[in-house]
């Protein structure tokens, strides 16, 4: 006699409830699997390390300047000057106390390198969080978008990547009253078009996958697709050009400084230490070389991490 049991069918809750977490399981894995796999790829690349390091130091640096800084950048002394009326040099014999000599002011100079430093970095940093937060936006809603709308937002961006980034700052900061946040403001304004452009391409890709198609057919709202589903994908792009915009905006501050319309003093700049000291590169020329080559090591190696972050989590761009 054939024996009639039947199994009875799965409950759809609970199988619903499985598949949610596997899903959730899967999705908890992969990204850490990327994040471990990223990590391998940036070891291996060691100017990106050395470059990594030299701006944790960095940082470190501008964070801990009351407490690095030997004296207030501020204060002027009667012995930073020579008899002849010229910065004291860090090679004086028997002079300790200056490490990196004076300025034409009697300052110590590696106090205000120390400070400088804090300036770049804030300027910098906070520049390009408008810079790369607006530029998302922006070509994440117009990439999306597409059609004329899309359009009318990229021949705006278009517009405004026609004006020379250096002049465009140089006239906004000529019309407002220069201060270390209108610097902050005006950089940011003047940088999102580049990045916008590259989130525009990246999101009209995207746009065309399963499952941003999926997300679309059962409803879901716009506002929720961007956030959801397409900027996840952008967040690799985001930090590469996050850490490339900081040497960017840290030697567009530095020009703006130079030309005497960025951070004004007394407060210490780069920029504006090589300016206020080119006029002594003959007798004083460490005046010129040492903020010098703060610019230049704060931007390679900004550079060299941006470069390593890039080939680490995109390795089919990897430098050949």
């Amino acid at each position: 006699m054939r024996s009639d049991t039947r199994v009875p069918p799965p409950d759809a809750r609970s199988t619903s409830l499985a598949a949610t977490s596997a899903a959730a399981a899967g999705r908890s894995a992969v990204p850490e699997r990327q994040v471990t796999l990223a990590w391998r790829r940036f070891k291996r690349d060691r100017l990106a390390l050395a470059g990594g390091i030299f701006v944790l130091v960095l940082v470190l640096v501008a964070l801990l300047a009351p407490v690095l800084a030997p004296y207030d950048p501020a204060e002027q002394f009667t012995d930073g000057l020579t008899a002849d009326g010229l910065p004291v040099p860090s090679t004086l014999p028997g002079s300790t106390r200056f490490l990196l000599g004076t300025d034409q002011n009697g300052r110590d100079l590696l106090s205000r390198i120390i400070w400088g430093a804090r300036v770049s970095l804030t300027v910098g940093v906070l520049a390009n969080v408008i810079a790369v937060g607006f530029s998302v936006m922006v070509g994440a809603v117009a990439g999306y978008l597409g059609g004329w709308r899309g359009n009318v937002i990229m021949r705006f961006t278009d517009m405004m990547m026609a004006f020379p980034t250096l002049l465009l700052a140089i006239a906004l900061v000529a019309i407002l009253r220069p201060s270390i946040w209108v610097i902050i403001v005006v950089i940011g304004a003047v940088y999102w078009t580049w990045i916008a452009r590259i989130i525009y391409g990246a999101v009209r890709s995207l746009r065309e996958l399963e499952f941003v198609t999926a997300a679309v057919s059962i409803g879901a709202p716009t506002w929720r697709i961007i956030l959801r589903h397409i900027l996840p994908h952008l967040l690799s792009i985001v930090i590469v050009w996050a850490s490339l915009g900081i040497s960017t905006n840290v030697m567009l501050e530095a020009s703006l400084s130079y030309l005497g319309i960025g951070v004004q003093p007394p407060t210490p700049s780069w920029g504006g230490m090589i300016q206020q000291g080119q006029s002594f590169y003959r007798a004083a020329p460490w005046l010129v070389i040492y903020p010098g080559l703060a610019i230049m090591l704060t931007i390679l190696c900004f550079n060299l991490l941006g470069d390593g972050l890039r080939d680490a989590l995109d390795p089919q761009q990897q430098r050949r």
